[in-house]
């Protein structure tokens, strides 16, 4: 197994390429640490041409660390297309057909299309994300990812202190708010009551600072809202530059796995009636977010 970083010039620390290693094989105690090391180093790690199925896909995740279980959609139980392990990032339904343009599912799932952190609408919010790329369109549906602990160590001393001990809500009820999607029943709304996240996190391996930002977040404890959501438009902004970004363009079987505490994440937008068919395994971080503190 090794990693090489993919940009060695601009981000050499940030997104690293893995060779020699077959996911479609169980990890040994060994290939599971230099893992490990390798997203505690590059935050982002791209593995190609790995053709597994769901269930490798739980067999690799899960020698890795415990799984979430997939509640973040707004799919009946009776029209999942897979098990609650996998989180189906697809524009398709249980029979495998596209999406209509209009179909609630599609409409809630462009929220993915905004910067976030997987599952920080959660209380205990998501360690590693795994997504394998399936099917994908011929042009478009890239995904972008932010290196959010250089973010950090781009920002001034007075804003550092400033953020250091903040406290945001966050919630999909708000990230869709964005887009104009309000379609939520009762249910949902109770389901997706915000949850309180740092907004500087200190990462427990590597021990360097990050902003924790999610386009779920929605307001700052203390802060008026409309003043808390410029700041944190502004404090996205920031760490969205491009310097900080890197753009996976999908090849198919490849497998992207990224550390959502040091990292924001987007996909792309594409043509709608083209079939793109991911599958996202996700570990849970075990512990809150407030009790990791900086």
């Amino acid at each position: 197994m090794d990693i090489k970083p993919i940009d060695p010039v601009n981000r050499p620390f940030f997104a690293g390429v893995v060779t020699g290693l077959d996911l479609r094989k169980p990890l040994t105690p060994e290939e599971v640490k230099a893992v490990h090391a390798g997203m505690d180093e590059f935050a982002v790690l791209v593995f190609h041409d790995q053709p597994i199925d769901d269930e490798q896909q739980l067999v690799f995740s899960r020698a890795l660390g415990p799984l979430e279980q997939a509640t973040g959609d707004i799919a009946a139980p009776q029209d999942r297309r897979m098990s609650m392990d996998l989180n189906d990032i697809s524009n398709l339904d249980k029979n495998n057909q596209v999406l209509a343009r209009d179909d609630r599912r599609r409409l809630f799932g462009l929220g993915n299309q905004l910067w976030h952190s997987d599952s920080s609408f959660k209380e205990v919010p998501a360690k590693y994300s795994l997504l394998s790329a399936r099917t994908i369109p011929p042009a478009g549906g890239n995904t972008e990812f932010a290196d959010m602990r250089a973010a950090y160590d781009a920002l001034d001393e007075e804003t550092k202190r400033e953020v250091h001990d903040l406290i945001c809500s966050h919630s999909q009820i708000f990230s869709r708010g964005i887009l104009g999607f309000t379609d939520f029943t009762a249910e949902e709304r109770i389901k997706w009551a915000p949850v309180r996240q740092r907004l500087v996190r200190r990462h427990p391996s590597s021990g360097r600072l990050s902003l924790y930002l999610a386009s779920h977040a929605g307001a700052i404890e203390g802060w008026p809202v409309p003043e808390a959501r410029a700041f944190l438009r502004d404090l996205t902004e920031h760490a969205t530059q491009r310097k900080f970004v890197y753009a996976h363009v999908w090849k198919p079987h490849d497998l992207v796995m990224w550390d959502n505490r040091a990292t924001m994440h987007r996909a792309r937008r594409y043509d709608h009636t083209e079939v793109r068919d991911m599958r996202r395994t996700t570990l849970t971080n075990e512990v809150s977010s407030l009790e990791q503190a900086p």
